[in-house]
């Protein structure tokens, strides 16, 4: 018998010994994902992509892949919100051409810590005010201002028209005509302090820290942002957007 021959049995034993590994590791790395994902699970909600987004809940990279979700699902947004305590009254859905409506309408008032004066818009800007205002705008209070935010002030968000720009109406529709955005202008702390963009975007305290602190947080959370340093439009404003691609000025 050659060499070649006798070593042959080995080689099928020893392929045969690294395929058996192989697919025990993998049967066992699917049953430990079974049960770490089972809905009685050990993980966390928040690091279960399997669990219902929780507004409150400490942001992981898991916390993206529950929020695109509920914004995909008018009901899951709905019950998300609900299980957060904003203050989102149900409509039926607006329809009133290719260019204006409202899918996922309601009624916005307050979200889990603050109110909001009263707004009509769809579920996914009001989930993603939700998650700016727990993740970035109280604790900038809490850490700049040394107080919270009572409430967020706002000039609207539906509003069935075209792109305006500084050279005058824009072609385009306007995301505000399908409430895909909502214009922010200020916020009232608890210690009675009130804050708004117009007057305090350029000042030199602590409030325009606050202010530029929460623009940035917010395009973690909103697709397009736009702000005073943007143009002269925005001077009074947060231009915050569901659509877009990630610009933030």
């Amino acid at each position: 018998m050659s060499e070649e021959k006798q070593r042959r049995p080995g080689l099928r034993w020893a392929a045969l010994s690294v395929l058996s590994v192989v697919f025990s590791a993998a049967l066992f790395g699917l049953v430990a994902l079974w049960v770490l994902l089972r809905p009685d699970g050990p993980l966390p909600d928040h690091w279960n992509p399997t669990k219902r987004l929780t507004v409150a809940a400490p942001v992981t990279f898991v916390t993206r892949v529950q929020m695109m979700r509920a914004l995909g699902d008018i009901a899951e947004c709905r019950a998300v919100l609900d299980q957060a305590g904003v203050a989102f009254a149900p409509m039926s859905d607006l329809e009133v051409d290719e260019n204006c409506g409202i899918a996922g309408r309601g009624q916005l008032s307050g979200l889990a810590n603050s109110r909001l004066n009263r707004v009509e818009t769809r579920c996914a800007t009001a989930l993603r005010l939700a998650m700016w205002e727990e993740h970035v705008v109280q604790p900038a209070a809490r850490e700049v201002l040394g107080s919270e935010v009572a409430a967020i002030t706002q000039i609207g968000s539906y509003n069935c028209r075209k792109m305006r720009t500084s050279r005058g109406s824009d072609g385009r529709w306007s995301s505000h005509a399908k409430a895909n955005a909502i214009d922010i202008t200020g916020v009232r702390l608890t210690d009675g302090r009130r804050l708004t963009l117009l007057e305090d975007w350029d000042s030199d305290g602590p409030e325009a820290a606050f202010l530029r602190r929460i623009w940035r947080g917010s395009c973690d959370w909103f697709r397009l942002v736009l702000g005073p340093d943007y143009n002269q439009l925005h001077a009074d404003h947060f231009h915050l957007e569901n659509t877009g691609w990630g610009f933030c000025r």
